[in-house]
């Protein structure tokens, strides 16, 4: 991929796909950690007299304008928080946003409206692709969150402009997430967890000649569990893809690989704040509770893993951790992510949410912006906006 700094950008229109997909509350960002994550790009673009135009999606609008999914408080965010010198469009293509894009000068930011009250967005319609490149000179993406995705404005858009490029944070995350896949230090250790074998299993299947030591965790170690015949009284488990944890775990022998599922479990009578709760054992699972975290000695044992490996991804709650009784063991991955002393990358919404929580953001190598593109990069497929830059 041709990088952002490669590319002569001065007067130029710069189109940037950006992911400022963000919470919001009240009308109010709540988390703008993938606005800041982008901002090295924006910064670098206008430093060097560059005219930003500025495009994402927020939200699920179902291709039609709704207030509460503008992006008019990305807008306000970057004036106040990043002091640039910002106009929202009042759509992200048409005549007047196609004049309102010709009148910035170099240094001026442009932030379209949400690419999503438009159903060619998704649909990657080519007429629709068409009209946002007239409103560039040059296609930056630096929206890796959105890189899984064929959009307009992921892959269509690129068939128009001549000059195409990576931005500074998509170029970082495609480096972190290649190393793990090319050239790993070992020992490599791959912390997985969150709720269905289904999400993970192709992550599973391609770091097996890679990785040293998996440790499977949340609601998806039960279906591994019923997989080795043990008892996992009502805890979650997908019963058509009991085999398909089977024939991953015979895998990973014949390849070397250690497999560590939970030794102990925090167990409770149902799923919710105040429950009646119990650690058992692994093969002691009472069959009127379910399982809800990780226990203690597991937590000690994936955190010794952790802490002794050179290379170590995580992907995926140990339990249900927003509710704080049953937040333990995914705090203790983040605590032992914060010793490791080796490359250490976090992928998905929820593990960096816990990060975030434990006050370990700032303690790892690399924070993914993009759960579903992180994994699917991981699995080893070609990802479109990634692809439509080459």
């Amino acid at each position: 991929m041709r990088s952002v700094r490669d590319v002569e950008v001065r007067d130029q229109r710069v189109f940037l796909r950006a992911d400022f997909n963000v919470p919001l509350e009240g009308g109010r960002i709540t988390d703008a950690t993938r606005i800041e994550a982008t901002l090295p790009t924006i910064r670098s673009v206008r430093e060097r007299g560059g005219r930003l135009v500025l495009a994402s999606h927020l939200g699920r609008p179902k291709g039609a304008p709704k207030p509460e999914f503008s992006l008019r408080p990305v807008a306000d965010w970057l004036r106040a928080e990043a002091k640039l010198p910002v106009t929202l469009a009042p759509d992200c293509v048409g005549d007047a946003t196609e004049r309102l894009v010709a009148a910035a000068k170099p240094g001026d930011v442009v932030v379209l409206e949400n690419l999503r009250f438009h159903p060619e967005e998704e649909k990657n319609d080519p007429g629709f692709a068409q009209a946002l490149a007239r409103l560039a000179d040059v296609y930056v993406n630096d929206a890796f969150g959105a890189a899984h995705r064929a959009h307009a404005s992921t892959a269509g858009i690129t068939q128009y402009v001549r000059v195409k490029a990576a931005g500074l944070l998509l170029e970082r995350e495609v480096e972190v997430l290649s190393t793990l896949l090319r050239a790993p230090e070992k020992p490599f250790v791959a912390v997985l967890g969150g709720a269905k074998v289904s999400d993970k299993i192709g992550v599973i299947e391609n770091l097996l000649g890679r990785v040293q030591t998996f440790c499977i965790g949340g609601a998806m170690a039960y279906t591994f569990l019923r997989a080795q015949g043990k008892p996992v009284g009502r805890s979650r488990v997908e019963a058509d893809r009991v085999e398909t944890a089977a024939a991953a775990l015979a895998r990973a022998k014949e390849h070397g690989v250690r497999v560590l599922l939970p030794e102990d479990h925090l167990a409770a009578d149902r799923p919710e704040a105040g429950a009646r709760t119990a650690v058992v054992g692994a093969d002691a699972f009472p069959d009127d509770l379910l399982g809800v975290d990780i226990g203690p000695a597991t937590q000690k044992t994936f955190a010794a893993e952790i802490v002794g490996g050179r290379t170590v991804l995580w992907n995926g709650p140990m339990g249900i951790f927003e509710i704080d009784a049953f937040g333990a063991g995914t705090m203790a991955v983040a605590a032992a992510l914060a010793e490791c002393r080796g490359t250490t990358v976090v992928g998905g919404g929820d593990s960096v949410a816990a990060l975030r929580r434990a006050g370990r953001l700032d303690a790892v190598t690399h924070v993914s912006t993009g759960g579903g593109a992180s994994l699917e990069f991981l699995e080893g497929q070609t990802l479109p906006g990634i692809a439509a830059l080459g």
